[in-house]
């Protein structure tokens, strides 16, 4: 096994500056939607989504990556303590401002927060061989498909990601199925470095028109912290000048419910469910939860609860409103 590189490896903190930028991307259209410039529900569904995976995903493999880098041949504690605290230390702010600002949606358990439960459990995968870690990435990866479980819905394991339907947050990143993208990382580092291609990478420039994306991938925690806060600043101040067209909360209910609808059901069935759950909403007294983001802990299940009545009703040709659901207001 050769010694590992001399010098940090621009590779890698190019990619990590092009994974920041797919990420500045992403949210300044979901700064867009927020303030009624784009449809609701958009950065949600279809390609958005797919886009939004494979950002955090990135992120995560190159998180693990790094971790091997930092300590894959020698654990150096003081490094890695310093580190793990400013990552730990900018989730929790980012946990504590959300929930004063979005408290319906509020972070509890992001990427930054993935990161950090990641880089102390990954510590014990360093050593093992690639495939063995690689092999755990894809239990951690299919996990979900198989052990969700009623068992986990209280809110002190949603960090887990096993509960039967995935709590509201505005990035909701959890073990699994997240910490597979970390373990992948680790096993192709390990890999890479057993095959001399961590030392060929070393070697490689890329010269100066790389130089703004690798300097934000060198400091991506603090371009992480930064950027959305002028993001959302920059569409705010816009908005006062030219604010967006307003639009009722059903119109905005309908437009995201028909847009989610479409990726699995047929254009005729989509019009007539939304309706009927919007109905159904309105007729169980859950229209104030649902539109003004005032989740509580059963509110999934009650909705479950809708659609499944409102999927029934709409296959049989027979779209109108569902009875009220237990604990109703309405």
């Amino acid at each position: 096994m050769t010694q590992p590189p001399s010098r940090r490896i621009e590779a890698i903190d190019l990619a990590r500056g092009a994974a920041l930028v797919a990420m500045a991307v992403y949210h300044f259209t979901w700064d867009l939607e927020f303030f009624g410039y784009a449809e609701a529900g958009l950065t949600a569904h279809g390609g958005w989504k797919i886009f939004a995976r494979s950002i955090a995903s990135s992120f995560l493999f190159l998180a693990g990556v790094s971790l091997f880098l930092a300590h894959g041949e020698t654990f150096r504690r003081a490094a890695f303590v310093k580190r793990l605290a400013q990552v730990a230390g900018a989730a929790a702010a980012i946990s504590a401002v959300t929930w004063f600002a979005v408290p319906s949606g509020f972070i509890f358990f992001g990427i930054l927060h993935q990161i950090a439960l990641a880089s102390i459990l990954g510590l014990a995968f360093l050593r093992l061989p690639w495939p063995v870690t690689l092999a755990a990435a894809a239990v951690f990866v299919a996990g979900p498909h198989f052990l969700r479980s009623e068992v986990f819905d209280h809110a002190v394991w949603w960090w887990l990601g096993l509960s039967s339907a995935n709590p509201r947050s505005n990035d909701y990143v959890p073990l699994f199925p997240w910490f597979g993208a970390v373990l992948a990382g680790i096993a192709a580092a390990r890999l890479a470095r057993a095959t001399g291609l961590l030392d060929r990478l070393a070697r490689i420039s890329f010269g100066r028109w790389s130089l703004a994306l690798r300097l934000a991938g060198r400091h991506s925690l603090a371009v992480y912290l930064v950027h959305q806060p002028v993001l959302i600043a920059c569409v705010w101040a816009f908005a006062q000048i030219f604010p967006a067209p307003q639009e009722t909360r059903e119109v905005r209910f309908m437009r995201s419910c028909e847009r989610q609808c479409a990726e699995i059901r047929d254009g005729e069935f989509c019009p007539r469910y939304c309706a009927c759950m919007l109905d159904a909403i309105d007729a169980a007294g859950l229209a104030d939860a649902v539109f003004d983001g005032r989740a509580t802990d059963d509110l999934p299940s009650r909705l479950a609860d809708l659609a499944g009545i409102c999927t029934f009703e709409t296959d049989q040709g027979a779209a109108v409103p569902a009875p009220p659901l237990g604990g109703g207001s309405g």
